[in-house]
């Protein structure tokens, strides 16, 4: 792939991946806090969240696989840039 190629579907699947990785961190990290001060009873909500369960979507399945294919695509491509870039 060329730059302009990597540039271009970086820039593409960006935007998409935005709203998962900030609901999959924030679910995480919030329910982890729960744990710790002994409130994860009140908190199971958040891990259907976490998961990718919302509400009658249940993407249980595949959401975490489309995080981490997306996610690793965003590395892969951001380290290419970054390599690719005048020093």
């Amino acid at each position: 792939m060329n730059r302009v190629q990597i540039r271009r579907l970086h820039s593409l699947i960006a935007p998409f991946m935005l709203l998962p990785i900030l609901l999959t961190l924030l679910t995480g990290t919030v329910f982890q806090f729960a744990v710790i001060t002994g409130n994860a009873e009140g908190f199971l909500w958040l891990l259907d969240l976490h998961r990718g369960k919302f509400g009658q979507i249940n993407l249980e399945m595949v959401y975490p696989f489309l995080n981490a294919l997306g996610l690793l695509v965003l590395a892969i491509t951001g380290i290419s840039m970054w390599l690719r870039s005048p020093r």
